[in-house]
């Protein structure tokens, strides 16, 4: 049975009604019955009695973030991951929900693996999980996926990933036939001719330290194409994890003329460039590739100017063996759920977001992109929260990380702003500290 809680005195900061103050809030059966102080005026019923009291006195209460891109790695890579210790770090660092790519072992292609992951996750309680099916079987790029099975098994839309296709004719197929379900689409921008098998950005260090380079034109020509498909067929397009400035400057055409043109950036790709891969840091192996100090600055403003509605982890847990080899042999990603909110909160730190627009963009833009009522505080609306203190530092160390994945650039060094408790319909999923009852 759920409980009665009460949250008391907490900055409450809710971007969808531009709500910025302290406040009580009220919750029963999942929901959000009241908000305001106990005596005042917006008391839910004269004889609330709360089970449990959550002190939030100099915290944020914020809608739960929402994940558009974190890997589970199950089925198929257990080693790495599994439902279970990724939905626990997700709900660890504030998620209320995350959307989970494809590119599992066997790939999300069928309805019985849908259905599947879908009801692990709500096995293991910590977070609500979305899946993006594949668009093709296999991910081979060669023949379409049943998308309407997929659809049906809870498929909220549909990727192939980082797996390219083997023709424009067959991507615009697959466009076609997810649009009749109105399903979107999510796309990695990557020409692979052009990436040509690289692990690093086009530039002076990948030449420097003799690395083979993935230009930024690889994730433009690719990104170019996409758009003019979508337009040609009419579906909402949704590009993950940007990471070039002129990607960023189409998108913004594209939003300008009128198409349905979406964009996010993970949390890393704002924080560092190719400059961090300085004797071979493995961990900075990232795909995309970090790319030069100009992207970077092309994605601050994209994320400014509103061009990028949301921030996302991209999450990928590995196991150890996986960043040991030389550079160009390990693989890509950063375990990157528990680092999300500090590297995210250096924004504000820094005067490049308000803390209002950027809990908007981990919480209400990625609700909307993702077509679900959240992402919001209001009565009688899901008690989906993230209660977070902003200056709490604290030290991220691999024994501590909730996730498999330790693969964090970040190990070992002082970060600011963490996760005290998390709520997912009103149950609580996380708790950094034992609240009073």
């Amino acid at each position: 049975m759920s409980k009665r809680i009460h949250i008391k005195q907490g900055r409450v900061i809710d971007p969808a009604s531009n709500t910025d103050k302290i406040t009580d809030l009220f919750i029963d059966h999942g929901k959000i019955v009241g908000i305001g102080s106990l005596g005042g005026t917006s008391r839910p019923y004269p004889d609330f009695t709360a089970d449990l009291i959550i002190d939030a006195t100099g915290l944020i209460v914020s809608p739960g973030f929402i994940d558009l891109s974190c890997r589970l790695r199950e089925p198929g890579q257990t080693h790495k991951g599994d439902i279970k210790s990724e939905t626990t770090a997700a709900a660890a660092s504030g998620f209320t929900r995350i959307c989970c790519p494809p590119d599992t072992t066997p790939p999300v292609d069928t309805a019985a693996i849908a259905t599947m992951i879908n009801e692990k996750a709500a096995a293991a309680g910590f977070c609500k999980v979305s899946l993006l099916g594949a668009m093709t079987k296999g991910l081979e790029g060669k023949q379409l996926s049943e998308m309407h099975a997929l659809k049906e098994a809870g498929c909220i839309g549909v990727s192939n990933a980082w797996h390219s296709f083997a023709d424009n004719q067959t991507l615009r197929k697959c466009l076609e036939y997810a649009s009749t379900f109105d399903l979107i689409y999510f796309s990695n921008p990557l020409d692979k001719s052009l990436a040509n098998n690289g692990c690093a950005h086009e530039g002076a260090i990948a030449t420097r330290l003799g690395l083979p380079s993935i230009p930024a034109l690889a994730e433009v020509v690719a990104l170019s194409r996409d758009i003019l498909l979508a337009e040609q067929v009419g579906i909402h397009i949704h590009f993950c994890q940007l990471s070039s400035a002129k990607a960023v400057k189409l998108v913004a055409d594209a939003q300008r003329s009128g198409l349905p043109v979406t964009a996010d950036v993970s949390a890393h790709q704002l924080m560092f460039t190719d400059e961090c891969l300085d004797n071979y840091q493995s961990l900075y192996h990232l795909r995309p590739p970090l790319r030069s100090p100009e992207d970077l600055d092309g994605l601050k403003t994209g994320i400014k100017n509103n061009t990028i509605t949301a921030i996302c982890s991209d999450h990928q847990p590995h196991e150890p063996a996986a960043k040991m080899a030389p550079f160009p042999a390990t693989e890509p990603g950063i375990s990157a759920l528990e680092t999300l909110l500090p590297l995210a909160l250096n924004l504000v730190s820094v005067g490049q977001l308000s803390l209002m627009a950027l809990i908007e963009k981990l919480s209400l833009a990625p609700a909307k992109i993702l077509g679900v009522d959240e992402g919001k505080i209001c009565l009688n609306g899901s008690a989906d929260l993230c209660i977070f203190n902003p200056d709490k530092q604290w030290t991220l160390e691999a024994d501590s990380m909730l996730s498999k994945g330790k693969n964090s650039p970040l190990l070992n060094q002082t970060l600011t702003g963490q996760v005290q408790y998390t709520l997912v319909d009103g149950e609580l999923s996380f708790s950094k500290n034992e609240p009073g009852s």
